[in-house]
């Protein structure tokens, strides 16, 4: 296994989260394990997975054929949009905790509010999450794509403060109004779609950066991310890929190319993802 130079960020909670870690969204199943089993021989000890993925059980083969022990890889998964009702959100929770092969999670997120279906109450949900917390099941709690009133209204009505939020973050859309509240609230970002879908990688600004440093336009925009304070999570299927993404530890972005960077923000029009106000798709 290779050294891991990727930093413990704390969370709110007192555990800590690896800031760099590896996703798996839209890979299938039957590439998922060999994909993360690469990772974790890369370096990689934070996967990120969820139910609507389908591919837990594959992540989990990954984690335990690994000769690592357990609590030497950092595993998120996330509640499916099908079982937000409580008895259904410890349903779902249990059937994901068996498809990992665990008998806990580092990190369970709430993975969209829905605040158009379920009466708008994620309320109940994030209350169930929080009888995980405190069982100990999920070491750590969070939410994903919520906005600063979802965020508001947990902190209005719940115990628990989420530990981590989930969004869509790039160059071309910072999502900033929601940074800025987690960061006033002790909750980390943790950065979606980092590139944009690829969408960022031929822009001449990070097209500029990377010639000068020498490196990719990736690896420039991943190190934008990590010296900002968030948590990213590249995906690929491809070994070298998946060893690019990782070297970002050894160099930086000095400040007026940070600020380069972020002002590609186009604000509300660089959006890629939906937007979590409406956004209502149910698995079924």
């Amino acid at each position: 296994m290779a050294s891991n130079p990727v930093p413990d960020i704390p969370l709110n909670d007192g555990t800590t989260i690896p800031q760099l870690g590896f996703g798996v969204f839209q890979i299938k199943p039957r590439d998922t394990t060999q994909a993360v089993r690469t990772a974790l021989e890369v370096g990689y000890r934070h996967i990120d997975t969820a139910e609507m993925y389908g591919n837990e059980a594959e992540v989990g083969q990954a984690v335990r054929t690994s000769g690592l022990t357990r609590d030497e890889v950092f595993v998120t998964s996330k509640l499916t949009n099908a079982a937000h009702r409580p008895d259904d959100a410890r349903k779902a929770f249990e059937a994901t905790l068996d498809a990992l092969g665990f008998d806990y999670l580092d990190l369970f997120l709430i993975h969209w509010p829905l605040p158009t279906r379920y009466d708008g109450d994620f309320v109940s949900t994030w209350q169930v999450l929080e009888e995980f917390s405190r069982d100990g099941r999920a070491r750590s709690i969070g939410v994903s794509n919520f906005q600063v009133p979802h965020l508001e209204r947990l902190t209005a009505e719940t115990e628990i403060v989420p530990s981590v939020n989930q969004i869509e973050v790039h160059p071309y859309f910072g999502n900033e109004e929601v940074r800025a509240y987690g960061r006033a609230h002790g909750i980390l970002t943790q950065a979606w779609s980092p590139i944009a879908q690829g969408l960022v990688l031929d822009d001449p600004t990070i097209v500029d950066v990377a010639e000068q440093l020498g490196r990719t336009p990736a690896q420039v925009v991943l190190r934008w991310h990590l010296q900002r304070g968030d948590i990213v999570f590249p995906k690929s299927n491809t070994p070298a890929r998946i060893e690019e993404n990782f070297r970002l530890f050894d160099f930086e972005l000095d400040e007026a190319t940070m600020e380069r960077i972020s002002s590609l923000d186009r604000g509300e029009a660089g959006r890629q993802g939906e937007h979590p106000d409406t956004f209502d798709y149910l698995p079924s």
